[in-house]
C-alpha cells in the first residue's frame, strides 16, 4: 500500500507518522518531501523532492505555496502510478491544499477527478463511508456518494441528470459488491430540494430527474435529505446518493467527523483519504487527531484484500 502524503505545509505528515505508529497488517510504502519521510515507520520510502520550510503557513510566500503544491502533486502521482502498474494494491492520501496544487500546474477539483484522469478517464464516484467500528448489529455504516462534487451551487440543477444520477449508480454498486462483498447493495437517493420537492411545489428536478434514475437503479426515492440519513444509520440502506457536495459531506461529518474516509469508487484500485483538510493553522503542533488518516488506512488494506 501506497500513502501520498499531502501539503508539506499541512498536518499530513505529522498525522500519517501518528496514524502508522501501532502496527498494521500490511507494507507501507511513504512517498513525499525526504526530510519529511525520514522519521515515519513504513517498509519502503520514495522521496519526491525536499521541503525543508516549517509547518504551518505563517509565510504567505507565492513560491513557497508552488513549491508545497507540487511535492504534493508528485506525491500522488507517483502512488498512482505505482497502483496502476501493480506494484502497491491500494493508495492513501493525506489532505492536499486545492489551490497550492493549483499553482504548482495540477489543475484539478479534487483528488478525485484527478485520480480518474490518471486511470483513463474511468468513471469514478466520490464516497464519505462510516464503517462499524465494532461487531455490533446496531451499529450500521453511513456511506454516502456525490453525484455532484466540487462544483457552485447555482450549477448543481443543471449538472444534475438522469443519465449522470445512474452513471453514479452503477459504479456505487459496482464497488459495494467488488470491494465491500455486498451482493445487492440497497441504494437511496437523496432528494434536492425541501420535502423532496413536495410534489414539484419546492422545485421539478425530483419528478423530473432524482425519480426516473431511482426507478433505473432500482433504488428508493428521491427521499428527503432530512429524514434519509437517519434511515441509512439505522440499518435501512447501504449506501446514500447525495445530490450536492454539501448536503452529504454535512451528513456525514456531523455523524462521524474524524472517523469517516473518503473512498474514491471506480478506479481500478482502492484509494482512500481521510474525512478533512490541510489543517494549516495547526500544522507542527501537534493538536492534530490521526484518527481518520488510521482509518482510512485500515480501511484501504481492508478493501485491497477484498478486491484481491
Amino acid at each position: 500500500m501506497a500513502v501520498a502524503l499531502g501539503d508539506p505545509r499541512g498536518i499530513g505528515p505529522e498525522i500519517t507518522a501518528r496514524a502508522l505508529a501501532q502496527p498494521l497488517d500490511a507494507e507501507i510504502t511513504v512517498i513525499g518531501a525526504e526530510d519529511q519521510i525520514a522519521s515515519i515507520d513504513a517498509q519502503r520510502k520514495i522521496a519526491v523532492g525536499s521541503w525543508g520550510l516549517g509547518s504551518g503557513d505563517s509565510i504567505p510566500d507565492r513560491n513557497r505555496v508552488i513549491r508545497a503544491g507540487r511535492i504534493a502533486g508528485h506525491a500522488v502521482e507517483t502512488a498512482a502510478k505505482l497502483a496502476l502498474n501493480g506494484e502497491v494494491d491500494a493508495i492513501v492520501t493525506a489532505p492536499a491544499h486545492k489551490h497550492a496544487l493549483h499553482l504548482a500546474g495540477f489543475p484539478y477539483p479534487g483528488h478525485t477527478e484527478w485520480l480518474a484522469q490518471l486511470a483513463g478517464g474511468v468513471d469514478v464516484a466520490m464516497m464519505l463511508a462510516s464503517e462499524p467500528a465494532r461487531d455490533d448489529p446496531e451499529d450500521h455504516p453511513l456511506r454516502v456518494v456525490l453525484v455532484t462534487t466540487h462544483v457552485p451551487l447555482r450549477d448543481v440543477p443543471a449538472l444534475l441528470t438522469v443519465e449522470r444520477v445512474v452513471r453514479t449508480g452503477k459504479v456505487v454498486e459496482r464497488s459495494l459488491r467488488e470491494w465491500w462483498g455486498i451482493q445487492r447493495p440497497r441504494i437511496a437517493v437523496c432528494a434536492l430540494n425541501p420535502h423532496a420537492g413536495e410534489a414539484g411545489l419546492f422545485g421539478d428536478e425530483e419528478e423530473r430527474v432524482l425519480a426516473p434514475a431511482a426507478e433505473a437503479l432500482g433504488a428508493a426515492g428521491p427521499l428527503p435529505a432530512d429524514t434519509v440519513f437517519v434511515r441509512a444509520m439505522r440499518g435501512e440502506f447501504d449506501v446514500v446518493l447525495a445530490p450536492y457536495h454539501d448536503v452529504g459531506m454535512t451528513a456525514i461529518k456531523v455523524a462521524a467527523f474524524g472517523r469517516a474516509v473518503n473512498v474514491t469508487l471506480g478506479l481500478p484500485f482502492p484509494r482512500t483519504s481521510p474525512d478533512h483538510g490541510t489543517a494549516l493553522d495547526i500544522a507542527g503542533t501537534g493538536k492534530a487527531d490521526p484518527s481518520s488518516m488510521r482509518a482510512a488506512i485500515e480501511l484501504a488494506a481492508r478493501l485491497a484484500t477484498q478486491k484481491a
